[in-house]
């Protein structure tokens, strides 16, 4: 077949439907956050019938649905060094506790003796601080975060596998400990130790309630303009990680992950990419540091502990490593399940059969188990990607194959010893 011959007609429609299921979990994640957003805006006006009110409070609480979200946001950061770079990271909870303080310092009285406001919304009761608006403390707390990310990496991730994962795990254990510990750091206050830094400045936004759409502070109970801006939140960040997964970084970063001496023999600069990688993931978990902080309106050191980073994990592993949308609809779920889910299921079986068992203390046995049977029947998880799908999916050689496939790499090597020891023996006649 020549080169100007066109393509095989059954080529055309493999690509419409590569096309095709490229644009759908797009738009099936567009249109349930729309679809959420109308149906409790709906809620809020109250011409739902009451049971099903209590049915939706109960079990799909919007406090939980904004605390999801902060938590996508967070996977989505942690899948860049995981699921991109493959750099396995365990204390991922410190680049969130740093955006959290960020929020702090910079949103609320802490420094009572300044008095900086830059278009700040502070407390009519607050006297000095620091009030700095919420979408410029965004900021800051990514670019904190970042410099952070940069700064441990730098001597840390000349190291591979389970001895970056030891490192990142120490990392995540100091980070909250200062913060804990961290109101007296050479005579310096820093985290108001374990009181925290609470409250911070309400963020000032469109208010949606039964009165109307207004633009005031968000009280306590403003829940569905808090989703509207931590959506707005997770929508940056969801097109940050596409754009790096399709451009030269991101490439970059899969090299590395498939093999890393390979990728530095072709020119890869590993240690730049992979505190690209570090870096960059910090910053999603300072965005949803600051998105966590303004949803409870405080900062706590005893929220950042280590079970948060493997939680994470667990959201990137199951959803499925490199592909943002499976880690979207991981880290949803599990976080639903352990907010809601469990609590719920743990009530109406208590209630039916007369029992008292306390289901959200077996959370991680949930997890685990969880964990076990996703390894043993899918471990691509939920929504692999499509390169890790055919590893993870590609058929192991038996033992006849195996056999098979040495005695054909042995064959050239048997063939130049015939040669060589047949041409010897004619020597040999010869002579």
């Amino acid at each position: 077949m020549s080169f100007a011959e066109p393509l095989p007609r059954e080529s055309k429609p493999r690509g419409r439907m590569r096309r095709r299921l490229r644009f759908t979990w797009p738009l099936f994640f567009a249109a349930l956050a729309i679809g959420a957003f109308i149906f409790y805006y709906v809620l809020t006006l109250g011409y739902l019938d009451p049971a099903v009110n209590d049915f939706v409070q109960q079990w799909f609480p919007l406090v939980s649905i904004n605390e999801a979200l902060v938590w996508v946001m967070a996977a989505l950061g942690l899948n860049i060094v995981v699921g991109y770079a493959g750099l396995l990271d365990l204390g991922f909870v410190a680049f969130w506790a740093i955006g959290g303080y960020v929020a702090g310092w910079l949103m609320s009285g802490f420094f009572d003796k300044a008095h900086v406001n830059v278009l700040g919304n502070p407390a009519p009761f607050i006297v000095g601080g620091i009030h700095i608006n919420f979408w410029l403390v965004v900021i800051a707390g990514a670019a904190v975060c970042a410099f952070f990310g940069v700064l441990i990496g730098a001597p840390t991730l000349r190291l591979r596998s389970d001895y970056l994962a030891l490192v990142t795990l120490g990392f995540g254990e100091i980070i909250p400990q200062v913060f804990h510990n961290g109101d007296d750091v050479g005579g310096l206050n820093i985290s108001n130790g374990t009181k925290g830094i609470s409250p911070i400045d309400p963020v000032k936004s469109l208010s949606i309630s039964q009165q109307g759409v207004t633009f005031k502070s968000l009280g306590p109970f403003d829940h569905l303009s808090r989703y509207l801006i931590f959506v707005v939140l997770t929508i940056l960040i969801v097109f940050m990680s596409l754009r790096l997964r399709e451009g030269r970084l991101g490439r970059a970063w899969l090299a590395i992950r498939e093999d890393e001496l390979a990728a530095s023999a072709m020119g890869v600069p590993l240690m730049r990419t992979k505190l690209a990688a570090y870096g960059i993931g910090a910053v999603a978990g300072g965005v949803a540091g600051v998105a966590f902080a303004a949803h409870v309106s405080g900062v706590l050191p005893d929220r950042f502990q280590f079970s948060i980073s493997i939680t994470l994990l667990a959201m990137v592993v199951l959803g499925g490593m490199g592909n943002v949308w499976g880690v979207m609809l991981g880290a949803l779920v599990l976080a639903w399940f352990n907010s809601t889910g469990l609590p719920q299921l743990g009530d109406t079986f208590n209630s039916t059969f007369g029992t008292s068992i306390n289901f959200p203390s077996y959370s991680f046995l949930f997890f685990g188990g969880t964990l076990v049977l996703m390894m043993l029947f899918r471990r691509e998880g939920f929504l692999p990607e499509s390169r890790t799908r055919l590893v993870l999916r590609e058929p192991e050689r038996t033992d006849m194959e195996a056999l098979g496939s040495d005695i054909e790499e042995q064959a050239p090597e048997l063939d130049g010893m015939r040669i060589g020891g047949k041409s010897g023996d004619d020597e040999g006649a010869r002579l």
